[in-house]
């Protein structure tokens, strides 16, 4: 019960992470990239403190330094994701955005020598060929954005598996409150720095990243981690890889795109990624089974 509870939460991620595609398209008429992550994070950060704020009664050394690495992972990802964007275009963005579901294993295997699943290793290969043809429009070379994107699939990936590592032993509200309110220090730094205190009051511009805040970042984040508990880190990728579909139904629902042959192809792709995940083991395990049994018969 607990692993389907997992599961729901992290496509309900998924779902309120795919319905932002429109919401920063808005958004991004109104504010600069970085005013826009500094109010996701400082919204996410004093919500969830007005919420939770007995959480802190918890607080330790270990518990802060774990929530701090995972904001500092997080505001790196958006951020590499967002000046990446400005050397790319935005189907290869969204491409090798989504590249961290194949690095996630690869980081277990790698830095902790846990023994690499073959079918969540197909699945999560499979996930990404699918986002390939969802998104992706071919054009030659690799330039500076196409490198930074990778940085942040590889910023995203790392924030995957020390959620799903951290919330073992943390408690996982905590957590999220604590790397809410790292990532806003750093966004809010940020804009200060770059001097883009100037920040619009136009109502359209104000809703949509008031969505992006509360949906997206502070309800989102919080079921990612409180669903990666129940749940492993690659399956974890995989699952969250089905925001480009959902960003795509948005998009279809809102008129801002019609549907193709090459969307519904690559949304299948992802949700046989997901099956095979989440199914084929058992199958396999269960046949396998079967032929002891009729060996000994």
């Amino acid at each position: 019960m607990k692993k389907y509870i997992g599961e729901i939460g992290l496509t309900i991620t998924a779902i309120i992470w795919g319905s932002g595609f429109v919401m920063s398209a808005l958004a991004l008429d109104y504010y600069t990239p970085y005013q826009i992550l500094a109010v996701r994070f400082a919204v996410g950060a004093i919500l969830l403190g007005l919420v939770f704020h007995k959480k802190l009664r918890q607080l330790n050394k270990a518990v802060l330094w774990k929530g701090t690495l995972l904001g500092v992972l997080l505001y790196a990802a958006f951020a590499l994701q967002t000046v990446g964007l400005q050397f790319t275009t935005p189907s290869k963005n969204a491409f090798l955005t989504g590249v961290n579901v194949v690095i996630v294993p690869f980081i277990a295997f790698i830095l902790y020598k846990r023994k690499l699943d073959t079918f969540e290793l197909f699945g999560a290969v499979l996930a990404l060929i699918g986002v390939a043809v969802l998104s992706l429009q071919w054009s030659s070379g690799i330039n500076l954005g196409d490198v930074l994107t990778l940085g942040c699939a590889v910023m995203f990936a790392f924030h995957i598996f020390y959620t799903g590592r951290f919330v073992q032993t943390e408690d996982a509200i905590l957590l999220t409150l604590l790397q809410m309110g790292a990532a806003a220090l750093i966004a809010c730094v940020t804009v200060f720095g770059l001097g883009e205190m100037s920040f619009s009051m136009h109502p359209t511009g104000v809703s949509s990243v008031l969505y992006l805040a509360v949906f997206s970042t502070t309800i989102a984040f919080l079921m990612q981690t409180v669903g990666q508990k129940h749940i492993s880190e690659t399956k974890a990728a995989i699952i969250l890889s089905t925001e480009s579909v959902w960003g795509m139904a948005f998009s279809v629902a809102l008129a801002y795109e019609v549907l193709t042959g090459r969307m519904f192809i690559g949304a299948l792709l992802i949700f046989i990624a997901i099956l095979i995940s989440e199914t084929k083991p058992k199958f396999f395990k269960k046949r396998s089974i079967q032929q002891v049994k009729e060996r000994k018969v």
